[in-house]
């Protein structure tokens, strides 16, 4: 199978690169420890990024009117224009991009946990829980990207899902740079199995997209891929669908395995199946027959080392696993 491609992902730096929480401390987290020596890591800090010392009073999103602001209760101080300024410049100059992962609940980097605040500094939070004002930016800016926060990462289904998302938007963005109709086919051969696993239907709709029956320009078939692709990983596979895949992939080697052989596997999808270990395993049975028989076409398949064996570690929080 082709190397790697190293992709270029978007950390809040207070994940585990710098201490620049509002209490001068770092937030530890194992899976950024482990992102960070693969990844392409572009690490800013809002709040430290349009001048709050480290370190400071803390920040809180308000609702005024119908508007929300970004107001430092302590002091008074209202960040809303400035935060708003400098994410739409940090965002303009951020160039390509695979991912974002940011700190969960914070004012500025947060996904949908962030309190709510009234009018008054010392105001009770308001029901229910919104982004914060780069989090929501990047929400608004990036609706195809992985975007994750440093908690959610905890659960091995999703740190799956974001580390397949991440790895091929890095890929198709290498081959995007110099496009050519035979890499756009190579490329749709070797994640033919990931696809089927994610969404037959884009599947499908992206084959269509490659066979190019209308003979369009090569830029407008990239075009018209891109705009396909995000949508086949948009959700992440179920349970029955990569087992699916897996059995058909199994089907290559059933007259050269043992019964032995046969149970182990058929015990590695079941626990697959109960959320008891992660995709990983059963895939690294299939990629083992791979090698031992030489099987040219399944070598070449995403599916079975979607990103680095050494982002592969099985932590798991234990929460949001997917009963399907």
């Amino acid at each position: 199978m082709m190397g790697f491609p190293v992709p270029r992902v978007v950390f809040s730096r207070c994940l585990t690169f710098d201490n620049c929480r509002y209490n001068g401390q770092i937030i530890a987290s194992e899976a950024v420890e482990q992102f960070r020596r693969v990844l392409d890591c572009v690490t800013p800090c809002p709040e430290t990024d349009i001048g709050l010392g480290i370190p400071r009073d803390s920040i809180r999103m308000v609702k005024r009117g119908e508007g929300l602001r970004l107001v430092q209760p302590a002091t008074g101080r209202d960040v809303t224009d400035e935060m708003r300024s400098w994410t739409r410049d940090f965002l303009d100059n951020l160039g390509p991009v695979d991912g974002f992962v940011l700190k969960g609940r914070s004012p500025s980097c947060g996904l949908f946990d962030v309190k709510l605040f009234g009018e008054t500094s010392k105001g009770s939070a308001l029901p229910g829980r919104i982004a914060g004002m780069f989090g929501a930016a990047v929400l608004e800016r990036f609706p195809n990207l992985p975007i994750e926060d440093e908690g959610r990462l905890t659960n091995f289904s999703i740190r799956e899902h974001f580390l397949t998302r991440v790895y091929v938007s890095a890929r198709f963005r290498e081959l995007a740079a110099k496009p050519a109709m035979a890499g756009l086919v190579k490329f749709q051969a070797e994640n033919k199995l990931l696809l089927m696993a994610y969404n037959q239907a884009r599947m499908r709709e992206l084959g269509r997209v490659v066979a190019n029956p209308d003979k369009l320009p090569v830029a407008e078939v990239f075009r018209r891929y891109a705009e396909v692709l995000p949508q086949a990983f948009a959700k992440q596979p179920r349970h029955t669908s990569a087992i699916n895949v897996l059995q058909h992939a199994a089907g290559y080697f059933k007259d050269r395995v043992s019964a032995a052989e046969k149970r182990f596997f058929s015990s590695a999808l079941a626990s697959y199946r109960d959320g008891k270990v992660p995709l990983s395993v059963p895939q690294s049975i299939i990629r083992a027959l791979v090698a031992r028989f030489g099987e040219k076409y399944l070598e070449q398949q995403t599916f079975f080392t979607p990103y680095p064996e050494a982002l592969q570690f099985i932590s798991d929080s234990g929460k949001g696993r997917r009963t399907d």
